[in-house]
């Protein structure tokens, strides 16, 4: 296991990366208009963010309220995933992008999230998805591992102390390839949607240099879009929605 310290690490050197790498936040302000698509701005609650990293939601839903393990200037809460420091049936929408496949034992979290949702609230995940061409990307090009054939810890419960934990296959071993049919319990899946993400898998995330020029970032997308209709072929990122039944 990675100490906790591997995640403050992981977010300083993300901020240098985001701030030297424009195709990067061209990339991901269309990854968050998918995310926002999804978010009822007329419900009443707050809208939580869990694991917000570098923070770059806020850019473009500002009524988010960003949160992480470790302070940084521009989080507003400092919290634990498995111990939310929300009222009951207090908030509208928890956020979690890239954070899901972080969660060793999501059914503990499930419990926390359920708690403190609205009985209509809305649970977005935002998550790598695992296809015939992501997943050698995936599994040489990125640190993390992609753990298909791992046990998934479904205990209800999770105390500390907790390690990193990292399985980038989990949402599309739960939600795509539904290897555990009756999961996830007490909660409807109201939206789930793979699509192809050559863009950002080419652009080297925020560890490897670009593989193509940040003006080709149209060409990409209009390739995306065409392949997206293949998920299972080209599919690299997954968006998935879930409220509390």
């Amino acid at each position: 296991m990675i100490p906790l310290e591997q995640h403050q690490l992981e977010i300083q050197k993300n901020l240098r990366a985001w701030k030297a790498k424009p195709l990067l936040q061209q990339i991901y302000a269309g990854f968050y208009q998918q995310i926002i698509a999804l978010i009822d701005r007329q419900m009443p609650g707050r809208i939580i963010e869990i694991g917000s990293g570098i923070g770059n939601l806020k850019q473009h839903l500002p009524e988010a309220i960003s949160t992480d393990l470790f302070a940084n200037p521009w989080l507003d809460i400092v919290c634990d995933g498995y111990d939310l420091p929300f009222k009951n049936e207090s908030l509208s929408h928890l956020v979690l992008f890239d954070v899901f496949h972080h969660l060793e034992a999501p059914n503990a979290f499930l419990a926390k999230a359920k708690r403190v949702l609205k009985p209509n609230g809305r649970l977005i995940l935002f998550e790598p998805f695992i296809s015939w061409s992501s997943h050698p990307v995936y599994g040489l090009l990125h640190h993390e591992p992609v753990a298909l054939n791992e046990r998934i810890n479904f205990d209800h419960s999770f105390p500390p102390p907790r390690d990193y934990y990292a399985a980038q296959g989990n949402a599309t071993r739960l939600f795509f390839r539904k290897e555990t049919p009756s999961w996830p319990e007490q909660w409807n899946v109201f939206h789930a949607q793979a699509f192809s993400s050559f863009g950002y898998l080419l652009s080297g995330g925020y560890s490897k240099p670009a593989l193509y020029p940040a003006s080709c970032f149209e060409f990409t997308e209009l390739l995306d879009g065409a392949l997206s209709h293949w998920p299972r072929l080209f599919g690299g990122r997954c968006l998935v929605g879930l409220s509390p039944r």
